[in-house]
């Protein structure tokens, strides 16, 4: 057994799908190079390193989830931010060698206080929180004049197009189209009766306030543990840009109060309302929203995880070939529309309507 432990799907370390960086792997991509820290976020293998006293973020994926040209897409767009103004990370490289990829980014300012924490793990404060929603604000500010398309079809990339159509049902029908290891993996489930019966009637309620939402690249995965953290509490590095694509402004705020409000992982899902609360506030101190985008927030927050839910069950089946996995893939994206039908769901979207 490895003695590097990853992040599951649940609350316990596993056996990591994808192999450790080794001292030798890093020295191969960037020269002589320590392995000092690796993540135990499951979706790729990634690590601190040292090289010549500087420390480098380097990250390896399989040639099936991110290819060099995937990659440039994630990197003009962390060049855009980084040329005007935000605190993203500095893209060093990106090599292919033999089935993997790899890239290298600086290792950003500030302290990784929730390095160890799940991604659906709490602020440890709402003064955490409002800081985040006001990093996320600025950080959509920065955003704004790049124009490049929609990412090419891949997995492990939170999307919004299926939604985001007037007609659901073609678009998913090209969603899965697109992707013949998806279209395997959903052959085993109900989809298109779940789809129906939760899915669909909480488009009904987004609809009609699709047409007002500008397009803009997002983050994508706006959680505690893809931020470095100042002494003053601000968020000094954004990390992670793994995620993004051309979605909307509002998409990227449903998805950060759906990843850091909702304890999705406790048997009760609590939610921390104040942490929802001080997001919004610290979000629309920066950035206000428009009418349009406070009319959406609350209709979209029920299916902001459901693209990426469906892209999750691409990857675990068609790529780690995990049973286990694939099903709490496809739960995600049922079961996370259903609890947003249920007394805590509805209070939670209630609380995101009286503060937008």
């Amino acid at each position: 057994m490895s003695t590097h432990l990853a992040h599951g799907l649940g609350t316990d370390l596993v056996e990591p799908d994808w192999p450790p960086l080794t001292d030798a792997e890093v020295t191969d991509v960037v020269g002589p190079a320590r392995v000092r820290w690796r993540s135990p976020r499951p979706l790729s293998a990634a690590a601190v390193v040292e090289r010549d006293g500087r420390r480098l973020f380097v990250k390896r994926h399989h040639v099936s989830v991110r290819s060099l040209p995937g990659l440039a897409e994630e990197h003009a767009f962390l060049r855009h931010l980084r040329a005007r103004g935000a605190p993203v990370v500095t893209v060093l490289d990106a090599v292919a060698r033999g089935e993997w990829t790899y890239e290298v980014h600086s290792a950003g300012v500030g302290g990784d206080l929730y390095r160890d924490a799940l991604s659906w793990s709490p602020f440890v404060s709402t003064a955490h929180a409002r800081a985040a929603g006001a990093a996320l604000a600025r950080l959509h500010l920065a955003a704004e004049g790049f124009t490049a398309a929609r990412r090419a079809p891949g997995p492990l990339i939170a999307s919004f197009t299926v939604f985001a159509a007037p007609d659901p049902r073609a678009a998913l029908a090209a969603y899965v189209g697109e992707r013949p290891e998806l279209a395997r993996a959903l052959a085993r489930f109900p989809w298109r009766e779940d789809t129906e019966r939760l899915l669909l009637p909480l488009h009904e309620r987004l609809a009609p306030h699709l047409a007002g939402l500008e397009p803009l690249w997002t983050h994508n995965d706006w959680h505690a543990s893809n931020l470095l953290w100042g002494e003053d509490g601000a968020v000094s590095t954004v990390l992670d840009f793994g995620m993004c694509d051309r979605t909307t402004a509002v998409h990227d705020l449903a998805t950060a109060l759906e990843r850091n409000t909702v304890q999705w992982l406790s048997p009760d899902r609590p939610v921390r309302e104040r942490d929802a609360v001080a997001l919004l506030r610290g979000y629309q101190a920066v950035r206000p929203l428009s009418a349009a985008e406070s009319a959406a927030l609350p209709a979209l927050l029920p299916l902001v995880h459901a693209e990426f839910a469906l892209s999750e069950l691409d990857y675990f089946h068609g790529v780690t070939r995990s049973p286990d996995n694939a099903r709490l893939a496809y739960e995600y994206y049922v079961g996370h529309a259903e609890w947003f039908t249920r007394p805590a769901g509805r209070r939670l979207v209630g609380l995101v309507a009286a503060e937008v």
